[in-house]
């Protein structure tokens, strides 16, 4: 088991990017995973990680198939196994309409069969084939890498919907869920291990990382109102993946609840909304002992490779940093 940390977005500038990620190096933590939304670029960032550290493994959450060509996603990875010594992994998931359509004018459609077929393309160029697709959304080919070695890959797949997650266990080498209970999660392993069957793969090579947004911190009530506001905001504005996702385990009313005072713009009562059982069962946020007891829960879901620690958008450098040390391999 080991653990591994999702960096925020928003963070001031890349020195603070590369200040986090030394700093989890230096803790023991197993890999550091970047967001790429409308802020930095994922790949400049990864890069610059390649350079500035030594040892931490490097992925990503995630990178859209919209949002670069699969051509250009193996180049890419390829291009940093080189640059980082082969300790690289490729997030990819179907990413959000709204992501698509607002900010890469793409159409949203089909999201799945694209993704698979992303997929498969990344593969054919990473090991060094020509590529040559009969697909929905590709079709085509007649060109390989030249210039640079072929590097295996892996891809880990951001996915919550249970044909999603038989897709990561089918195609994917990693399964990335998050915002899940432990009982949510299990019953979504099912789906990986369906997959993986489909695929005549051993779901023991499928590595899943599951995301723990996490806040430890002395107070734990302030740690729990962080926790609240993050919540509503994922259910209320994020894309419609999280709050069905969240709906399905059990907090239909719930997510209702939030969704429809964030929609009206009253975000007090969207936060009003989330309740103390939402808090305790999807995220890791309260004491530090409280904190390592809900993420040894998470850890003991039999499957989970790993638990990556994230965070809570509004928490400032010593909260994360506090949370960082808390649940740290070496604490």
């Amino acid at each position: 088991m080991t653990r591994d940390i999702v960096l925020p977005g928003g963070l001031e500038s890349i020195d603070d990017i590369v200040e986090v990620a030394t700093h989890a190096e230096q803790r023991g933590y197993d890999r550091i995973s970047l967001p790429e939304v409308t802020g930095r670029d994922g790949v400049t960032l990864l890069a610059t990680l390649a350079e500035r550290t030594d040892d931490i493994g490097l992925s990503n959450d995630v990178f859209s198939p919209y949002g670069r060509s699969p051509a250009l996603l193996g180049q890419t990875g390829v291009t940093l196994q080189e640059a980082s010594d082969g300790r690289y992994r490729m997030g990819l998931s179907t990413s959000s309409p709204d992501l698509t359509e607002k900010w890469h004018l793409e159409t949203y459609e089909r999201p799945l069969r694209r993704l698979r077929e992303t997929i498969d393309i990344v593969k054919q160029v990473s090991r060094g084939e020509r590529v040559d697709y009969d697909g929905e959304f590709f079709d085509g080919g007649g060109l390989k890498l030249r210039g640079v070695d072929p590097a295996e890959v892996p891809i880990d797949v951001a996915a919550l919907g249970p044909k999603a997650v038989e897709l990561a266990g089918r195609f994917g080498d990693g399964w990335v869920p998050q915002l899940f209970t432990t009982d949510a999660l299990e019953e979504r392993m099912d789906d990986l291990r369906r997959g993986a069957d489909l695929g005549d793969r051993d779901p023991a090579d499928i590595r899943v990382s599951v995301t723990v947004r996490s806040c430890a911190l002395d107070d734990g009530e302030v740690a729990r109102d962080i926790a609240r506001r993050q919540l509503a905001f994922m259910v209320g504005a994020y894309g419609p993946y999280y709050r069905k996702s969240i709906s399905r385990q059990g907090f239909d009313a719930e997510t209702d609840a939030i969704h429809g005072a964030w929609t009206d713009g009253d975000r007090g009562a969207a936060v009003g909304a989330v309740t103390d059982e939402m808090v305790e069962e999807l995220v890791a946020a309260g004491t530090p002992q409280e904190v390592r007891e809900t993420v040894a829960r998470f850890e003991a879901v039999d499957g989970v490779d790993a638990v990556r620690v994230g965070f809570f958008g509004e928490m400032t450098p010593e909260q994360r940093r506090r949370t960082v040390d808390v649940l740290s391999p070496s604490a």
